[in-house]
């Protein structure tokens, strides 16, 4: 199996990548695990994984910046169906619109918008950073397969997916109020938090990914 994870200029490329290999060593396969930047290999990966740092227009314009790249993801994502992974800013990117320093529009792939943060507590700083325990549904995604609620997760955000549908909602956090920590529909995936710095949860999450069957 190819999983792509994909180069825009943005995202912790090195340690996301890292953490994918070290998952599928974990599940003793031989899954080939490529960081590209070229549409062809999106487009014909088996699974995309689209990490995101920084703020949500400028991870979008690097996207859409790459001839193609957006034709590719949508040819292999939408049109085949295949398991997507968006991290933190890859994962607001798939809202219909991010309002991070003005109004931006996102993919439109799960109905619903970015906005800022605004914890209850004024003592709570943005950004949001730092260990913060999960809140798991009764019957949770298969991402979150054998994994337990309040189990910890690595969150560096000022933003948060806000979905118009609940049941796009995978998990939360608290933050002064809930805090979306994962959506998701059909093939698409995706974390606010970062399961590459994430440690054991992290990598346990990633493997339930790599095993999923949407």
């Amino acid at each position: 199996m190819s999983i792509a994870l994909i180069d825009y200029g943005s995202g912790n490329l090195r340690s996301a990548a890292k953490a994918f290999e070290r998952a599928v060593a974990d599940l003793g396969r031989r899954d080939r695990v490529t960081v590209t930047a070229d549409p062809g290999a999106v487009a014909a990966a088996d699974r995309v994984v689209l990490p995101g740092v920084g703020a949500f227009a400028d991870c979008r314009a690097g996207v859409t910046a790459i001839p193609g790249m957006m034709d590719a993801l949508t040819e292999s994502v939408i049109a085949k169906g295949r398991p997507f992974f968006g991290i933190c800013v890859g994962m607001q990117l798939m809202a219909d619109t991010g309002f991070e320093f003005g109004e931006h529009p996102g993919f439109g792939w799960i109905p619903g918008a970015v906005r800022a943060l605004e914890p209850a507590d004024a003592a709570l700083k943005i950004p949001h950073m730092g260990w913060n325990g999960l809140r798991l549904p009764e019957a949770p995604h298969p991402l979150f397969r054998d994994v337990r609620p309040g189990d910890h997760a690595y969150f560096v955000h000022s933003y948060h997916f806000q979905p118009e549908n609940t049941e796009h909602l995978l998990a939360e956090t608290g933050y002064g109020g809930a805090v979306t920590a994962a959506v998701g529909r059909d093939n698409l995936v995706g974390t606010q938090f970062h399961p590459e710095k994430s440690q054991a949860l992290g990598l346990k999450i990633i493997s339930n990914f790599l095993e999923w069957q949407p």
